[in-house]
């Protein structure tokens, strides 16, 4: 290719593909397809009267003959008019026409694959809003290579725009009506769009209650431009049962099973069980659910647990019973309003031994987005919760329990990401004493200031024996490189503490990562250097898995 043409070069290399291997005859007979096709990638690129001359390099013992094309690909065409039209009722539609592709554009050199892009955009944007009646009045791209010019004309007419009409499920579906019509986002008669149907599939499949869920909403059988919806649902095995291990370098290995029970009556309540086990923590919890409108974010839990914990020189045993109402706000934030009951019995490094029994209503609203459940390349986290008991109010000691996250993900370039981390938390009490291990703040290791011990850093009692903090503070600053499918190496540096007093010192790690992306998210392996001897830092190995945000 004579001149800096790569995009040329390429389209050409695509059109005539592999002629390596083939003999100096055949090579011969193969040359004036070669160049026939070159022309064809070059015109579709706008380059309409290109010079192509080829001669066949004779091979020897040791190199195999090759086929050389000269190209010299000329003036381009370029556009000269662009007339892009939209009658019937999607004229006034203002999403139909907003952000159309601007190329090609007059005064741009010709691409064959720009026009057919706008022309696609068009139709297949009409029949996602409903037009199904549409079509092309003129649909052109006139060539004339003399002048090297193109004319490009698209008139579209949508005709009227469908609408969706009532939503009908098919009697063997078990369940109350009534419910399945709380997945149902839309009202009868707005204005047909595939994004409706596709939320009405993925809020019916996300349910928990269906193996399979078929939505009939062809336009063939529309009335008076309105599309009946049906539904057809299978529903799923009533019980499953999933059993998991795991390691990570917090916890050791660990075993997790769960139990549940996806329906359990035509109401859609559900139930089920699961356990924890691990060296220093073993759990158990159970759960009944009852979904309120509508069911796809709102839902009552009842709970119950016991877990059992020792954790550096910490023992504690926890018995809880309580209650959830979750709801999604109109702003996007989901609010979860609680009421537990604890009853928990701990030993701190046999210096502090106590029972303490505690009514805690709470409250705690979260926000996620990604633009991937498993392994975003961009997004955040933000949670924030609150809970406080009262003396008055069958507990043993007054709190205000305050635990607030951060986290956020960007990413560069598709290879550099960058992700920060932020968390604080308090506990305001009038005995400090006498609040329980599992309400007070711990910080380091996987999830924490990599480099210490999983909690070990807090506050130390007289004997050395971390006691936990007031008050926790961690922040962390992480860049990935994306070095290979499915592999990125990591720098980091944590910061943080858990302490008693705004002023006290933090601890800070650094290390080197390599992250693996499996098919259930990331895998990660650190190295970390504990930068405050002090406060137990050392070399550490961490390893963890799970999503990023």
């Amino acid at each position: 290719m004579e001149g800096d043409y790569p995009d040329l070069r390429k389209n050409a290399e695509a059109f005539i593909g592999e002629v390596e291997g083939r003999s100096a005859g055949n090579l011969r007979r193969y040359a004036p397809t070669a160049v026939s096709q070159a022309r064809q990638a070059l015109r579709a690129l706008g380059y309409y009267s290109p010079t192509i001359d080829w001669q066949l390099k004779e091979g020897d013992a040791d190199t195999a003959a090759k086929l050389v094309l000269t190209i010299s690909p000329g003036e381009p065409v370029r556009v000269t008019s662009r007339t892009v039209e939209i009658r019937g009722a999607a004229a006034s539609d203002e999403r139909f026409g907003a952000d159309l592709p601007v190329t090609p554009a007059e005064g741009d050199i010709l691409n064959h694959g720009q026009y057919a892009n706008l022309r696609d955009t068009i139709q297949t944007r009409a029949r996602r809003r409903g037009y199904f009646d549409g079509r092309f009045v003129t649909r052109t791209l006139e060539v004339d290579p003399a002048t090297r010019s193109a004319t490009v004309t698209l008139i579209y007419d949508s005709g009227e725009r469908y609408r969706l009409g009532e939503v009908t499920f098919e009697e063997d579906h078990w369940f109350e009506t009534g419910l399945l019509r709380q997945f149902v986002t839309f009202e009868p008669g707005i204005p047909y769009h595939s994004d409706e149907i596709a939320r009405l599939n993925s809020n019916l499949q996300n349910s928990g209650y269906f193996s399979g869920v078929d939505i009939d909403a062809s336009p063939a059988r529309a009335e008076n431009g309105t599309i009946p919806v049906r539904v057809a649902l299978t529903r799923r095995e009533a019980r499953s049962v999933a059993a998991g291990v795991g390691f990570s370098t917090d916890v050791g290995p660990r075993f997790r099973g769960t139990w549940r029970e996806h329906w359990i009556n035509p109401m859609g309540h559900k139930r089920g069980a699961e356990t924890e086990l691990s060296v220093p923590r073993q759990n158990l919890s159970t759960w009944y659910e009852l979904p309120l409108d509508p069911p796809m974010t709102d839902l009552i839990r009842l709970t119950a647990g016991y877990q059992r914990e020792d954790i550096e020189n910490v023992e504690s045993e926890l018995l809880t019973l309580g209650q959830q109402w979750q709801h999604q706000l109109d702003n996007g934030w989901l609010q979860v309003l609680s009421l537990r009951w604890e009853g928990e019995r701990f030993n701190i490094g046999n210096d502090e031994k106590g029972t303490s029994t505690l009514l805690l209503p709470g409250a705690g609203y979260s926000r996620i987005h990604t633009d991937s459940p498993l392994d975003p390349s961009r997004g955040y986290r933000l949670q924030f919760d609150v809970t406080g008991s009262h003396r008055a109010a069958l507990s043993d000691v007054d709190i205000l329990h305050v635990n607030a996250l951060a986290k956020g993900l960007f990413t560069l370039a598709d290879k550099h990401r960058f992700l920060a981390r932020f968390q604080a938390g308090l506990v305001a009490t009038n005995r400090f004493e006498d609040v329980p291990p599992s309400l007070r703040f711990f910080a380091g290791g996987d999830q924490s200031v990599r480099g210490y011990g999983y909690e070990t850093l807090s506050p130390e009692n007289d004997n050395g024996v971390p006691v936990g903090g007031r008050y926790l503070m961690v922040g962390s600053g992480e860049y990935q490189y994306q070095f290979a499918d499915k592999w990125r190496a990591a720098l980091f540096v944590d910061h943080g503490n858990a302490i008693n007093d705004l002023s006290d010192p933090l601890a800070t790690g650094a290390g080197v990562g390599i992250r693996w992306i499996s098919p259930v998210g990331p895998l990660r392996l650190d190295i970390a250097k504990g930068l405050n001897p002090e406060f137990g830092g050392d070399w550490r190995i961490h390893f963890s898995m799970g999503p990023e945000l």
